[in-house]
């Protein structure tokens, strides 16, 4: 079975991004556009360490 994974790549606007794509392939996360490739992977590293910490709220505002 596959795992998931973080694709980095650069966006038509020169950023550097990175999206999360589940076992079966579907988009799961998105990641903001970054200066560097550097800052890119240091942000897929934070949502790897904050993830598992993260509780589930409700959002007080409408989106």
């Amino acid at each position: 079975m596959p795992e998931p994974v973080f694709e980095w790549y650069v966006d038509n606007a020169g950023k550097d991004r990175f999206r999360l794509k589940a076992a079966n392939g579907e988009m799961i996360a998105t990641g903001e556009g970054y200066a560097s490739k550097q800052g890119c992977l240091d942000g897929i590293e934070s949502v790897k360490k904050n993830a598992r910490k993260a509780k589930i709220v409700e959002a007080k505002e409408k989106v």
